[in-house]
């Protein structure tokens, strides 16, 4: 299958797919640090969405795709998180500019959702209703698949099952508290928190590939 897998730097859903024998893209406006250039696109995926498309992978490579057979996202969720609630009303009122973030970021989301392609998923946390975004289809733990991290995550799936946990075992942590990213600081941060899971990554492979 030739399958995107958009907002992945860390490259580790992609690998997952092309162990597998996939022919998988990551894209992301950040480069990627998974160390495959030659399967990564460093550019906003928006234009790439719907296929009929070009694009060079940072090895400089000109590619060529009539129709994506799968789509795999992880857009920012920043701006859509029920977590983030408390940054949206703040004393009563509403934050008109974080408003508008958000609005930006469900507009992304649904045009991965929309997209002109067969299978599709979308990985993040829950949602505030505000933005009005689609049902989710499943919620997984990291400890579904051998990760000792308890922190839900909700799919959005068109045309593919659920995806099949592979190692389910007793959390021992929460993500807050993982050793992992408890002690993760600075600039990188966010970034190494929102990294896959290889387990996770695997098993999407495994279910879907």
């Amino acid at each position: 299958m030739k399958i995107l897998v958009a907002c992945e730097e860390s490259q580790r859903v992609c690998i997952a797919f092309r162990q597998k024998g996939h022919e998988a893209y990551s894209c992301d406006i950040e480069f990627c640090s998974g160390n495959h250039p030659e399967w990564h696109i460093w550019s906003d995926v928006t234009p790439l969405l719907n296929g009929n498309c070009d694009f060079l992978t940072c090895n400089g490579q000109q590619h060529h795709i009539d129709k994506w057979d799968m789509i795999i996202a992880f857009p920012p969720c920043t701006y859509l998180s029920k977590a983030g609630s408390c940054n949206l009303y703040r004393d009563g009122e509403i934050n008109e500019e974080r408003l508008i973030l958000g609005h930006k970021a469900a507009e992304f989301f649904m045009a991965i959702y929309n997209a002109d392609c067969p299978r599709i998923v979308i990985e993040n946390p829950v949602p505030m209703k505000v933005f009005h975004l689609p049902q989710w289809s499943q919620c997984v733990e990291p400890f579904f698949f051998g990760v000792p991290v308890s922190k839900k995550t909700y799919l959005w799936l068109k045309g593919l099952p659920f995806l099949c946990p592979t190692n389910v075992i007793k959390p021992q942590y929460t993500f807050n508290t993982f050793p992992q990213f408890k002690n993760s600081f600075g600039k990188y941060r966010q970034k190494n928190r929102s990294k896959t899971f290889e387990e996770v990554a695997k098993a999407m492979a495994l279910s879907w590939g």
